[in-house]
C-alpha cells in the first residue's frame, strides 16, 4: 500500500467517524449489527443485484464480514458504514468505499434493505460518503459499477453526478451467469458542482 498523508493516516488511527444526513446516521459497523445484516441482506433480491452477498445468507457470515471491515478500517483498506435511521435507529443497509491509495481512488459499494427501496436513502447516504471521500480522504476519483440489468442502481449514481464511463461485457460471473456491468466515475474537481445540483 502506498504511503498516505499524515492527516489521513491519523484519521484511520482513530475510531471510524460518524457521518450524518437529514434522515440517516452512518457509523462504523458493530458486531451487534450482525443479526440485522443477516436478516435484511439475506433477502434474495439483495443477493441478486450484488456481487458478493450470498443467498441464503449463512449463519456467522455477518459477524465475519463485520470483523473484516473493522480490520480493513484500521489497515486503511476500506471505510464501510452501517446506515441507520436517525430517528428510529432502524437498520437500513451498508455502504462503503474500497480504497486504493496508490491511485488515490475508491470504489463505492452499497445495499439498501428491500422495504426501503425507492425512498432516496441510497442517494442521500452516498452523497455523504462522497463528501467524506473527497474532503476527508482527499481522494482523486470515486467509481462504481452495477449489473446492467439493474438500472435503478445506475440512476442513483447519475443523481450523484457520476458519469457513465462504459459497459464491460460479461465482466462478472454471478451464480454461473456472466453479467454485463455499467461503470461510473466522478473526479474530485467535479464534486463541488455535482453536490450543488438541487434534487441530486
Amino acid at each position: 500500500m502506498a504511503a498516505i498523508g499524515s492527516l489521513i493516516a491519523a484519521l484511520f488511527a482513530d475510531k471510524q467517524p460518524n457521518l450524518s444526513t437529514e434522515r440517516l446516521l452512518l457509523r462504523g459497523l458493530e458486531l451487534s449489527d450482525a443479526g440485522e445484516i443477516q436478516r435484511l441482506a439475506g433477502d434474495r433480491k439483495i443477493a441478486d443485484t450484488t456481487l458478493l452477498i450470498p443467498h441464503p445468507y449463512p449463519d456467522g457470515a455477518a459477524a465475519e464480514f463485520i470483523t473484516n471491515v473493522q480490520r480493513d478500517w484500521k489497515e486503511q483498506k476500506s471505510a464501510v458504514f452501517a446506515l441507520r435511521n436517525n430517528q428510529s435507529s432502524a437498520f437500513c443497509g451498508t455502504m462503503g468505499l474500497s480504497l486504493d491509495h496508490l491511485h488515490s481512488r475508491a470504489e463505492l459499494g452499497y445495499w439498501i434493505a428491500v422495504p426501503l427501496w425507492g425512498q432516496g436513502l441510497c442517494t442521500e447516504a452516498a452523497r455523504a460518503l462522497l463528501e467524506f471521500g473527497f474532503t476527508q480522504l482527499s481522494l482523486h476519483r470515486i467509481w462504481a459499477q452495477h449489473f446492467s440489468r439493474n438500472p435503478a442502481s445506475g440512476r442513483v449514481l447519475q443523481k450523484l453526478g457520476m458519469r457513465h464511463e462504459g459497459q464491460l461485457r460479461q465482466h462478472i460471473k454471478k451464480a454461473d451467469c456472466f453479467e454485463d456491468t455499467e461503470c461510473y466515475g466522478i473526479l474530485q474537481q467535479e464534486w463541488p458542482v455535482a453536490r450543488s445540483i438541487p434534487g441530486a
